[in-house]
């Protein structure tokens, strides 16, 4: 079983967790990615997330089930948060079970760094001072462009540009 989406509400690790409970499991790993108050030594206030939903789907279940290809993990599952959330909140999370422990540390892990590599998620930080900026847009854009032509590598480059060129 493999499950992916976004969602505007919040997200409730406890029910996903128990959607991956399964009696041939013995190893459980979760990632929580939670919206904390600073970046590059800029107090942060809150953020906002936006994707290119549908395609974004895609790629994120094409990772899960790169996870479950790679690892041998029998459920696998990420949900990422979209809209404006404060710090303190969860933004992402990743759970997956397993046979084993071992593999189901490695496929989570897989699968977090995937999200933030190749989905095309973008990120608005909202600062204490009362600005605010978009984060590694030119990379999630290159990942989209990407994702959207098929597999092969993906640009890692890091500048603050809004996705929509405002």
């Amino acid at each position: 079983m493999k499950i992916f989406r976004f969602t505007h509400g919040p997200v409730e690790p406890t029910a996903l967790r128990a959607e991956l409970a399964d009696p041939a499991c013995g190893g459980y790993a979760s990632f929580e990615g939670w919206v904390r108050n600073h970046n590059e030594g800029a107090r942060v206030s809150g953020l906002e997330y936006e994707a290119y939903e549908a395609l974004g789907s895609r790629e994120g279940e094409r990772i899960l089930g790169e996870a479950v290809e790679r690892f041998g993990v029998l459920r696998v599952a990420c949900v990422h948060r979209l809209g404006e959330l404060q710090v303190g909140d969860l933004a992402v999370w990743v759970g997956v079970s397993a046979p084993h422990r071992d593999e189901a540390f490695r496929a989570c892990r897989y699968v977090i760094d995937q999200v933030k590599h190749r989905l095309p998620i973008w990120k608005k930080e909202h600062y204490a001072n009362g600005d605010s900026g978009w984060v590694n847009c030119e990379r999630c854009a290159s990942a989209a462009s990407a994702a959207a032509a098929g597999p092969g590598p993906h640009s890692h480059e890091h500048a603050e540009r809004h996705p929509h060129g405002r």
